[in-house]
């Protein structure tokens, strides 16, 4: 199970790399026709809004399955090794809960939708664009789920492969 964690998370990150990749892009576009062709163009800030919003969606989900999120290590990791667990558990359900509206109103809103479009691209579905609601509440459900399970188990939770920058300085 870990592994196949391990490759939806990977693929999510390359989606966010190339959301990140396509904002740039399409921002610096947008500079460049307003400042120096004098001609702006009339949808880029609305996709680069939508890329962003996708951008921060996706990367939740990487930093939920690599334990990234704010928390208060220092206060849970001071506790007791039982009354951590507990702590944990409740934190994990409060966060299962959250992940299970998410992912259901986000269903909800993606359907109601439907076929009506975005302003600049009457092509593109505003389905398509609120679909990342319940894509990301779904993977992060999981990822909540199985968290959750681990400290039923007692199993040891990973923090994720590398150590966060805490933006001292000195490192």
């Amino acid at each position: 199970m870990e592994r196949f964690f391990r490759r939806i998370i990977n693929l999510v990150e390359w989606w966010a790399i190339l959301l990140l990749v396509l904002m740039v892009t399409v921002v610096s576009l947008g500079v460049f026709f307003r400042y120096f062709l004098n001609s702006s163009l009339v949808w880029y800030d609305e996709f680069a809004s939508y890329l962003l919003v996708w951008l921060t969606f996706y990367g939740c989900v990487a930093a939920s399955y690599r334990g990234r999120h704010i928390g208060f290590e220092a206060v849970v990791n001071g506790l007791l090794p039982q009354t951590r667990r507990i702590i944990e558990f409740i934190s994990e359900s409060f966060v299962l809960v959250f992940q299970i509206v998410l992912c259901y109103y986000g269903w909800l809103l993606t359907r109601r939708m439907g076929d009506e479009t975005t302003i600049s691209f009457v092509w593109v579905k505003m389905s398509w664009i609120y679909s990342v609601l319940p894509i990301t509440g779904g993977l992060m459900l999981l990822i909540s789920l199985t968290r959750l399970i681990e400290i039923v188990l007692g199993k040891k939770r990973k923090r994720g492969g590398e150590a966060a920058w805490t933006g001292s300085s000195s490192e």
